[in-house]
């Protein structure tokens, strides 16, 4: 029997020690006696990049926000679905995720980072998008294990109310505001709601065969009032944010 190897430790800012460890030819991403993520189970990740790009209808140089790089699944899919002229922001809290993707991980990683097309902001994505007023055609979370966190409690900010209306007002008319989740969670499509968001509710296999559990993808459009409200003003600029290829 292959045994499982730790191959690092990352501390998250304000929260619980995450572990990386590799088990044969797999990588997964530990909390305790919970594996966030793994390379044996990125269906749903796949999954957040490519519905939220098919909900855009072929916009011709999207420009989209990742909240957590994980393991770089999303990112992948989203270059994979973007064209040259398409503009990805990633953005992770996590120094030493960013080292095992080009470290341990760099083959799964496949020279993602390095895209042209990919900016990479160290720091809290809550704080890019209250600064990325009308900026974004689409925002992609997945940070955390969902809604109901578990590594930082800093990040629920992102999914209360006031997070929600902020990730409201950075996106673009016509912008999709896509969350994922590990689990189901009644009470927040009940907030995107009441945060005035058109939601599709899907749920997708973890693995990329379709097979096993379930997660969760609320993928919420602002409501008509909301575009209308939104187009009558020009989008503001953030100030500047120091950022790294």
């Amino acid at each position: 029997m292959i045994a499982r190897e730790l191959i690092g430790t990352a501390m998250v800012p304000g929260g619980a020690d995450l572990q990386l460890y590799r088990h044969d030819r797999d990588f997964m991403i530990v909390l305790g006696n919970n594996e966030l993520m793994s390379t044996r189970r990125w269906g749903s990740e796949v999954a957040l990049a490519e519905m939220a790009i098919d909900r855009l209808g072929g916009a011709a140089a999207p420009q989209l926000l990742i909240g957590g790089y994980g393991m770089g699944f999303t990112l992948r899919a989203a270059l994979a679905r973007l064209g040259k002229q398409a503009r990805v922001t990633v953005v992770e809290l996590v120094p030493q995720i960013i080292q095992w993707a080009r470290g341990p991980m760099a083959e799964l990683a496949a020279g993602c980072l390095d895209d042209p097309r990919v900016t990479l902001e160290m720091g809290d994505v809550g704080e890019v998008i209250a600064e990325g007023s009308g900026q974004f055609d689409a925002i992609l979370l997945d940070v955390d294990n969902g809604p109901d966190g578990l590594v930082r409690e800093d990040n629920n900010q992102l999914y209360s109310s006031r997070g929600l209306r902020a990730a409201r007002a950075a996106l673009r008319p016509g912008g999709v505001l896509a969350v994922w989740s590990a689990a189901p969670d009644p009470g927040f499509r009940r907030k995107l709601e009441k945060a005035a968001f058109d939601v599709d509710e899907v749920k997708v296999a973890a693995r990329s065969n379709g097979k096993g559990s379930k997660h969760t993808i609320w993928f919420a459009r602002p409501g008509a009032a909301e575009v209308r409200k939104a187009s009558q003003f020009p989008p503001r600029s953030g100030r500047a944010r120091s950022r790294s290829r």
